[in-house]
Parts: C-alpha cells; structure tokens; sequence
C-alpha cells in the first residue's frame, strides 16, 4: 500500500462521487439508481465471513422500516457477483428473509477508491495480490447525492442497524422542521430549537417550547411529523 495515491478525501457536504457498477440486481449508474431517495452505501471486508453475515442480515431484515423512510440499502465488497450470490443464499436463510437489496462487486477496488473504504490500519487484511480489502465504511446520502453521515468501523466490529435507523430519522426531522436532535436522542423524544431561531420565531413556530437556557429550548416532536406513513 505504500506509494499509492489517495482519493480526493470525502467530507460532509461532498457530493458522493457517481459510478457505475456491476451488482447483484444488475449493472446500475449509482445516481441514476438513487433518484429522490435517500441511500445507505456500505462496504464490508468480504464475503462468507461472520461479522459480515450478521450484519447484512440484520440489514435484511430491517429493509421494510428503512423502505418506509425512502431510503435505499446497496452493499459493497472487494468480491466478485458470483460470490455475493452464493452468499446471499446464506444470509437470507439466517435473517429469515430474502435479502434483496444490492450488492456491488468491486474486485479492482475502485468504487472502494473513491470513497477511501480500503484498510490502512492493518496492513494484514489484503487479498492474494496484496490489494487492501474493504473496511466497514457507512455513507448515508440524501436525494440530492450530498452526503450526511459517514462512519467507519474496523473489521472486528459489526455496526448498529438501530443506529443507522436513528440517523437517518434524525435527519429526516431535521431537514422537515429545522431542529437539532440532542443526545441519545430517539424518534418521539423532544428535540432542540437551534440558537439561530429567534426568540419570537421560535415561539410562533413551537408553540410548546421548553426553555431551559436561552442557548437550550427544547420542544415536542411527534414521529408522524416526520417519518412517512405506511
């Protein structure tokens, strides 16, 4: 890996960088495939590992509630289509359920370029030719193709499906109504009015505003405001 030439380094506000790609639904154009909806892009370090089965699994389970909030899943890997098929059949036995979503083969690794997902860190997680595997990148991107959240876990660690699902209602309440979501923070919880509102404005706009400090007001935020209905 040493010598080798990073990709231009993705931030929050990046637009997430378009690609087409062979998946398990077919060959797609990444924003063409997005739409008006939201994304979940996830890589993970290969297939037919434990780690991994857990965590799609989960993902599959939980694709209605994240269908329901208009959010798309697509997965990634350094493996080939014909690897993540078989696969498949595996993790949709464990979820009890098909998994149905997408999953990109990048063996050349260069959609996993683009978006830095490769290992940097241990320098043992490479393929035959020495070629760093994927590690568990999260990039949730809004209908706009900007993305929002991005996360990054070692290859020891699975993610939080409850947390993905938290996020993006978080982000959905924010992008709606212009509020903050405080700490541990979940969807029925009250949220907090930015300082940026001013007093009056926030008054007419929530009217059961909760002032604790002038720079904390808090106020109720019901789920139906802001998570689509079925």
């Amino acid at each position: 890996m040493s010598g080798e030439t990073r990709a231009t380094p993705l931030r929050l506000g990046s637009i997430a960088p378009n690609f087409q790609a062979e998946t398990t639904i077919g060959p797609i154009d990444f924003h063409e495939w997005v739409g008006n909806n939201w994304v979940i892009l996830f890589s993970h370090p290969e297939d037919y590992t434990p780690v991994c089965t857990t965590e799609l699994a989960a993902l599959a389970k939980h694709e209605p509630e994240f269908t329901r909030r208009h959010v798309k899943l697509i997965g990634l890997s350094a493996n080939s289509i014909e690897s993540h098929d078989g696969w498949i059949n595996d993790i949709s036995e464990i979820a009890g359920c098909p998994l149905t979503f997408p999953v990109i083969g990048d063996k050349d690794r260069q959609i996993a370029f683009a978006y830095d997902m490769l290992d940097h860190q241990d320098t043992t997680n490479v393929d035959a030719r020495g070629i760093a595997y994927t590690i568990r990148s999260v990039f949730i991107i809004d209908p706009n193709k900007v993305i929002r959240l991005i996360q990054s876990y070692p290859a020891s660690t699975g993610r939080n499906t409850a947390e993905l699902l938290r996020v993006v209602d978080s982000l959905l309440a924010t992008d709606k109504h212009g509020i903050n979501t405080p700490v541990n923070w979940q969807p029925g919880d009250k949220v907090v009015v930015p300082p940026s509102i001013g007093e009056e404005d926030a008054k007419a706009r929530f009217p059961d505003l909760q002032v604790v400090k002038p720079y904390l007001r808090f106020t109720p935020l019901a789920k139906e405001d802001y998570i689509p209905r079925w």
